[in-house]
């Protein structure tokens, strides 16, 4: 909004008196020769601001009208304003991410297959002359539970260790205060060494 301004008779610019919103009025105030007020100020704008301002969208030398003509005609097939080489750097990047995806499909159907022959292979399948293969098959089942309670066996013995260890520091008054933790691992001696017995005797 421009500033309303009043000359008098001996040439002095006043800005005139104004009415506030809630009714009283401003005085009118006078204003020294090539003042400019606040919002009738430019802004500023730095050299390189000026400069792309006033930059030509086309490069120098070039015409509007020369322009114009090219960009409706473009060579019929592929995507508007794309250049021979960029629709054949398109091709070759469709090329490649089929390729990849192709790649992919197999390496998975490998691994798959993998997998499938790694099951079949587990299955104890022996030729029907051979009577040396299903011995050993079922002899492997036989030894695999058998490792199984040795390391179950040494574990509960492990188990048993630190509880007698724990009953001894508490005679000799190293642990004054167990904590719950330490009375639980002494309440569950007496079923650790059954669980001994019972995998022992199965043994």
């Amino acid at each position: 909004m421009a500033t309303p301004y009043v000359t008098d008779e001996t040439g002095g610019k006043y800005i005139a008196s104004t009415q506030r919103p809630d009714g009283t009025w401003r005085k009118q105030r006078r204003v020294k020769e090539g003042y400019v007020p606040q919002e009738e100020v430019p802004v500023y704008e730095n050299k390189y601001v000026k400069f792309f301002k006033s930059k030509p969208e086309l490069p120098p030398g070039l015409s509007p009208e020369a322009t114009a003509p090219v960009t409706p005609s473009r060579p019929e097939g592929g995507e508007p304003g794309l250049s021979k080489t960029a629709k054949r750097n398109l091709k070759r990047k469709e090329k490649r991410r089929q390729q990849q995806e192709k790649g992919e499909v197999e390496a998975l159907i490998r691994t798959l297959d993998k997998v499938s022959l790694g099951e079949t292979a587990q299955l104890p399948s022996a030729p029907p002359g051979s009577q040396a293969a299903p011995t050993a098959a079922s002899d492997l089942p036989d030894s695999a539970v058998t490792t199984e309670k040795a390391k179950k066996i040494k574990n509960l013995k492990k188990k048993l260790r630190q509880v007698e260890e724990l009953q001894q520091r508490i005679q000799s008054g190293e642990v004054s205060q167990p904590s719950k933790e330490q009375l639980e691992k002494l309440a569950r001696r007496r079923v650790l060494e059954e669980e001994l017995e019972d995998l022992e005797l199965g043994l």
